[in-house]
C-alpha cells in the first residue's frame, strides 16, 4: 500500500481567479501585468497561465526569456521578459513576439543587431534607474539609449513601446524622489519622437498602497497569489491560493512526526514558528532532511494531515508569517519546495 504522508501542496483556481480580480479592481485604472517569476511562485506556470488567459488578464511578467517562452506556448497574450539575455536567447523571443526590457547600451545594440538579422521588428521597454540600482540607463546615459532606439524605430526593426523603473521602496519620499525621475525619462523620450504604449514603475506592493505612483500597467506577482508583504497587513480580497499539507508519521513523546523536512524544501532555521494542527497552532521542535517535529496535541494520530501553512489554517501558520521568522519573504518559502512535494490543482 501506497505510503499517504508525501507532503502535498493543494492550490485553488478559484481563490486565484478571485484574487486577479480583487487586485484588477484595487489597481483600475492602472493594467495588470500578471508576474509569474520562479513558476508562477512555486505554483506551476502551465496552469496558472492558462487560468490567468481566461480570466482576460492580457499582460504576463516573466524574468527571463525561458519563462517568457513558457508563457508564450500557452497563450498570445503579452509578455514582458526583463533580465538581460544571451543572443540565442533574444533571437527566441524576438522571434516569439516577447517584449524585452532594456537597461544596458550593450543589450541594446545587441537586441537591435538580432532584430536586423531576423529582419524583424522587437518590442523595447527601456528601463530608466530611478534610484535602485538595480540595471537601467543612469540619467545621464538616458538620452543616448532613446537615441539608438530611435534610430532602430526609423530602421522599422524596433519599437519603443514602454518606459519602465523598479521601485526601491525604501520610503515614501525615496519613491516620489524616483517617480520624478521616471516622468522625467519619460517626456525626455516623447520630446526625442517616441510614443511607449505603457509606462510601468510600479510592482506589488506600491501598486497596491500608493495609488499615485501607479502608471498605465502594474506589474504584480505575489498579491495575486494571496502572498502579503513582509510585516504588511493581510490584503483586503485576497487570500493564499494554496495550503501546503503533511501527514504524521509519528506521535510519541509529547512530539508529532511530520513527513515533509528540508528535502522537501522546509527550512530547517523554522524551529519555533508554528503550524496550524485541529487542536489549534504547534510549535515546530525541529526540522531534519525528511521530518518535522512538532509540539503534540491531544488525538493526534499517524495518517491525520496537518496545514504547514496556507487557506485553512489560523494564526501564524501562512507563509508570509513563516518567513518572518527568518527574516525573509513569503515567496521564499514557498519557491524552495522541491519537486518531492506533490501539487495538485483543485477548483
Amino acid at each position: 500500500m501506497e505510503r499517504m504522508s508525501v507532503p502535498v501542496l493543494e492550490i485553488s483556481r478559484g481563490a486565484f481567479r478571485a484574487n486577479i480580480a480583487a487586485v484588477r479592481a484595487r489597481i483600475a485604472p492602472s493594467e495588470l501585468m500578471l508576474v509569474m517569476k520562479d513558476d508562477a511562485y512555486g505554483h506551476g506556470i502551465e496552469w496558472a497561465a492558462a487560468e490567468a488567459a481566461a480570466t482576460g488578464v492580457t499582460w504576463f511578467g516573466a524574468y527571463d526569456v525561458p519563462t517568457a517562452q513558457r508563457i508564450r506556448s500557452l497563450t498570445d497574450a503579452r509578455i514582458f521578459a526583463w533580465a538581460p539575455s544571451n543572443d540565442e536567447e533574444a533571437d527566441a523571443a524576438i522571434t516569439a513576439g516577447i517584449d524585452l526590457g532594456i537597461g544596458s547600451l550593450e543589450y541594446l545594440h545587441a537586441v537591435i543587431a538580432g532584430a536586423a538579422r531576423q529582419n524583424s521588428c522587437v518590442r523595447l521597454h527601456l528601463k530608466i534607474d530611478t534610484g535602485l540600482h538595480r540595471n537601467g540607463f543612469r540619467p545621464e546615459a538616458w538620452d543616448e539609449a532613446v537615441a539608438v532606439a530611435r534610430a532602430a524605430e526609423e530602421r522599422g526593426i524596433a519599437r519603443i513601446v514602454g518606459v519602465w523603473s523598479h521601485l526601491a521602496e525604501a520610503s515614501d519620499a525615496e519613491d516620489d524622489a524616483a517617480r520624478a525621475v521616471f516622468r522625467w525619462a519619460v517626456q525626455r523620450a516623447e520630446d526625442a519622437g517616441a510614443r511607449p504604449e505603457v509606462r510601468h514603475l510600479t510592482a506589488s506592493a506600491a501598486s497596491w498602497w500608493r495609488p499615485e505612483l501607479r502608471e498605465s500597467l502594474s506589474r504584480i506577482g505575489a498579491f495575486c497569489y494571496g502572498i502579503r508583504s513582509a510585516d504588511g497587513p493581510a490584503l483586503a480580497g485576497t487570500a493564499p491560493i494554496s495550503r501546503l499539507t503533511a501527514a504524521v508519521d509519528a506521535v510519541d513523546d509529547g512530539r508529532v512526526t511530520l513527513g515533509i523536512g528540508s528535502f522537501h524544501g522546509v527550512p530547517s532555521t523554522l524551529r519555533g514558528a508554528r503550524v496550524a494542527t485541529p487542536a489549534g497552532l504547534r510549535e515546530i521542535l525541529e526540522v531534519d532532511g525528511a521530518s518535522t517535529a512538532v509540539e503534540a496535541w491531544p488525538g493526534a494520530h499517524i495518517g491525520q494531515r496537518i496545514i504547514v501553512f496556507g487557506t485553512g489554517a489560523d494564526g501564524e501558520a501562512d507563509a508570509t508569517a513563516l518567513a518572518e521568522r527568518i527574516d525573509t519573504v513569503g515567496e521564499e518559502i514557498l519557491t524552495r519546495l522541491t519537486p518531492a512535494v506533490r501539487r495538485v490543482v483543485v477548483d
